[in-house]
């Protein structure tokens, strides 16, 4: 993933928070084991926990051979994301066809190397980390190696803890372009009110917020 200086995260903090009030759903891409192949891409829900993710599968996945040989894997969330028109970015003074489109998102990438688990304990602790992360209100019943109703699930999940050893953080919203022009389309957004917009807003005006003019962020930093 490319990352610009000015979309890259400001801080450790900045992508921690942001991935916080996601649903943390991503796609986990694991190398097929045949190089003429196209990797596997697996849609889940996964749980931050310290330097690892966790996650769970259905043991019927056909990724786990896959898996098992992989030394690395890339876990990719994207959210706040819009599409940017031509007129919203045209320059001062020129015709509106003449602007450039392009998108605005937030993506945090994980590398990880990953550990199959099968222990039924140990899938029964992963398993706890993802509804304490994932419906903390509670609701459900007690997950244990012997009693229902999840005990006799467990032989039909396998766990996934991938331990994190590189993120890579973007959030591009125009960040290089005059604060007057982010303000402008972050008002556009609103008022377009489309899909995913008005997240797209609140991303671009929170870094507006702390960053400013680019050029003297940049030269303070």
């Amino acid at each position: 993933m490319l990352i610009h200086p000015w979309d890259a995260a400001l801080d450790t903090a900045e992508w921690q928070q942001w991935l916080d009030s996601t649903d943390r759903f991503g796609v986990l891409a694991v190398n097929n084991l045949d190089p003429a192949k196209a990797p596997l891409m697996l849609p889940t829900h996964f749980t931050l926990a310290d330097d690892e993710l966790l996650l769970h599968l259905a043991r019927p996945n056909p990724v786990w051979p896959h898996l098992e040989k992989a030394a690395q894997v890339r876990l990719a969330v994207i959210g706040d994301y819009a599409y940017i028109p031509t007129h919203w970015r045209a320059k001062a003074g020129g015709p509106d066809e003449d602007g450039v489109p392009t998108s605005y998102y937030t993506s945090v990438q994980f590398v990880c190397r990953p550990t199959i688990v099968d222990d039924p304990a140990d899938k029964v602790s992963i398993l706890d980390a993802q509804l304490t992360d994932l419906q903390p209100e509670g609701g459900h019943a007690v997950v244990a190696v012997d009693a229902p109703p999840y005990g006799r699930m467990l032989s039909g999940i396998r766990g996934i803890r991938l331990r994190v050893m590189e993120v890579d953080a973007k959030f591009k919203y125009d960040d290089a372009n005059p604060a007057d022009h982010r303000a402008r389309v972050a008002a556009r957004l609103d008022a377009r009110d489309h899909a995913l917009d008005r997240g797209a807003a609140t991303q671009q005006r929170r870094r507006l917020d702390r960053i400013g003019d680019w050029k003297s962020h940049r030269d303070q930093a």
